[in-house]
């Protein structure tokens, strides 16, 4: 059920009057009822792999108790357990082919045939998210940050809220098990910005990814047809893509949730006016760069603390080699993630020689020099995301290098749907949570019509979002 579709839109309506009409007598009822959903609302792509997330919170929920009343020793024990829990799932279903293939692979390279069995299973849709709320549970309580939650049916409304389910943002149970603890009305005002933030997001979706959608496809599959300028252009148009998507996607998932009365984490802060690499981390995906600084960066670095500056950057590429695993079992995606390992680590060691070298230049061209620099390193960054394979992305870099010239067909994408969308962008910064418009009413709810009509003009219950993959 996709956030886009018309089965979401009938879905969520029903589930937003029995939520606050007919179930909201007790926070325990309506717990209850927002799990029973949650789950129906996974169910829906494939109620199969129900069981899977059902067990695993459940064995997280367990592993809590007994890692709060155990010896230190016993404490060890059962956070390991709940760890391994989690990585088995996801080593399972979305590891094993990959890490199997690998092996056979360099086998081969080595003179040995390996006739390995694969598995022929489907990878479960927000695996890697709702396995990432269970280890930062496990992880908390073991540091002490968390008591365990009482409640089954509370611990599982945090791992399964059907807003984030599939695709994030990663949620903290610091963060949300409080809201789910405590007893909710509805609030006019989070309830307009919820609804302003959907609206928002199914824009930047529907309008602006989809539409670039199909021309980034278009130069990916027949890269080799078109001119250097056109595949920049193709590189471009997929920053913007993945962006309107993802960022849509969270702006839907954050304000669907006001509309119930939570307020998630901040997944998204204008990344692409970052003026470094380590900002942009700040701001893209926020939720899964504080995840793995938290429980793999920080770890790796107090290990490695005798280092100085060869530890935090050892540290920086090891998490980002991870980090691009996690988004994919390929190695184009484990290329991705070096090369952003690599820029940080190299901000981390030159971060003084640069001070230096932009003191002399003029406040206005450092900054932009710097902001430049960065969105150029992203976008090239993307062709290693987009591409099928390591071999796809390096050939494409190659033909880049080719004929600059590109066609108005193209040029024409960049002036209806880009350039104004980074124009309100740009206008927006101020807050991602509000849409800051001029206070007049006849600009307001113009803007508002015309979102909503192009929205409608561009619907498609058949698009899919790209993270959902992951």
């Amino acid at each position: 059920m996709l956030f886009n579709s018309s089965d979401f839109l009938i879905f969520f309506t029903v589930v937003f009057f029995l939520y606050w009409f007919v179930f909201n007598k007790t926070i325990k009822i309506q717990n209850l009822f927002i799990l029973l959903v949650s789950y129906f609302f996974y169910g829906w792509w494939n109620w199969r792999f129900l069981g899977l997330l059902m067990l695993s919170t459940l064995i997280d929920y367990s592993f809590g108790f007994a890692i709060e009343k155990g010896t230190h020793t016993k404490r060890k024990f059962f956070l390991v357990l709940g760890l391994i829990n989690n990585l088995l799932v996801l080593g399972i279903f979305k590891y094993y082919n990959f890490f199997i293939a690998e092996t056979q692979h360099l086998g081969g390279l080595m003179g040995f045939h390996i006739h390995p069995y694969f598995l022929s299973i489907a990878l479960p849709v927000g695996i890697s998210f709702y396995t990432f709320h269970g280890m930062s549970y496990v992880i908390d309580i073991y540091r002490g940050n968390f008591k365990p939650v009482k409640s089954f049916v509370d611990y599982a409304v945090f791992v399964c809220f059907f807003p984030l389910l599939v695709a994030g943002p990663i949620e903290r149970a610091t963060h949300l098990v409080p809201q789910v603890t405590t007893p909710r009305k509805f609030n006019y005002a989070q309830g307009v910005q919820g609804l302003r933030l959907v609206l928002w997001g199914l824009f930047k979706k529907m309008v602006i990814a989809d539409s670039l959608a199909s021309i980034v496809d278009k130069i990916f599959a027949n890269y080799h047809q078109y001119s250097g300028s056109t595949l920049f252009l193709g590189a471009f148009y997929f920053t913007i893509q993945i962006y309107c998507d993802f960022s849509g996607y969270s702006d839907i998932a954050i304000g669907t949730a006001k509309l119930l009365g939570f307020e998630l984490l901040s997944n998204f802060r204008y990344p692409y006016y970052s003026k470094s690499i380590s900002e942009f981390w700040k701001r893209w995906h926020i939720s899964l760069s504080t995840w793995f600084n938290d429980y793999l960066f920080n770890p790796i670095v107090f290990a490695l603390r005798k280092w100085a500056k060869w530890g935090i950057a050892f540290a920086v590429i090891i998490t980002f080699l991870i980090s691009g695993l996690w988004h994919g079992a390929s190695r184009h995606y484990i290329a991705w993630g070096l090369w952003y390992g690599i820029a940080l680590a190299y901000e981390a060691l030159t971060r003084s020689q640069r001070k230096k070298i932009f003191k002399k230049l003029p406040l206005k061209l450092a900054d932009f020099i710097s902001w430049a620099c960065t969105f150029l390193y992203v976008c090239i960054g993307y062709i290693l995301f987009r591409s099928s394979t390591l071999h796809i992305a390096f050939d494409y870099m190659h033909c880049l290098t080719h004929n600059l010239f590109t066609t108005p067909e193209l040029k024409s994408f960049l002036l209806i749907y880009v350039l104004p969308f980074i124009v309100l962008d740009w206008y927006f910064r101020k807050s991602e949570r509000v849409l800051h418009l001029p206070n007049n009413i006849f600009i307001k709810y113009s803007f508002y019509t015309i979102m909503f009509y192009a929205i409608l003009y561009h619907s498609n219950d058949n698009s899919s979002f790209i993270y959902f993959q992951f």
